[in-house]
């Protein structure tokens, strides 16, 4: 059973592979996120990730961590507000903030912060439902 203010962590990383395979899978292929020369013409200097790809970290979590098996993923707000780059550390944070426990529903914030900074990279709120953990 997960519980308000309950807080669960992730650690992660994405390689430029994934990131290529990402725009693949999505058709994505903005050169920001896939060509070095391009990156460094922009204010990022380097190749940044999609906001998309760092976020789907928390479809994984939702479905298999946390609440986990079960899990529906009903709802997500977001707000990308740093650049996210390849081959560095960010650990995604999890906090219960409501619990609606007739509909076996939660609202959970998320937020990605650079684990080495601490820096907020993104941010948001999810709904997610399961009959198992939220009661």
């Amino acid at each position: 059973m997960i519980t308000v203010n309950q807080t669960y962590t992730h650690e992660f990383q994405f390689s430029q592979d994934e990131v290529t395979r990402f725009a693949e899978v999505t058709g994505d292929k903005n050169p920001v996120h896939l060509d070095a020369a391009y990156a460094a013409t922009t204010m990022f200097k380097k190749p940044i990730m999609h906001g998309m790809l760092s976020a789907s970290l928390f479809s994984k979590v939702f479905g298999t961590l946390f609440p986990g098996e079960g899990t529906i993923y009903l709802k997500q707000s977001l707000s990308f507000l740093r650049p996210m780059y390849v081959d560095t550390v960010y650990e995604a944070v999890f906090t219960v903030k409501e619990i609606m426990a007739e509909k076996n529903r939660a609202v959970v914030e998320t937020v990605i912060k650079d684990k080495t900074t601490g820096a907020v990279c993104t941010s948001g709120e999810a709904t997610v439902m399961n009959v198992n953990a939220i009661k």
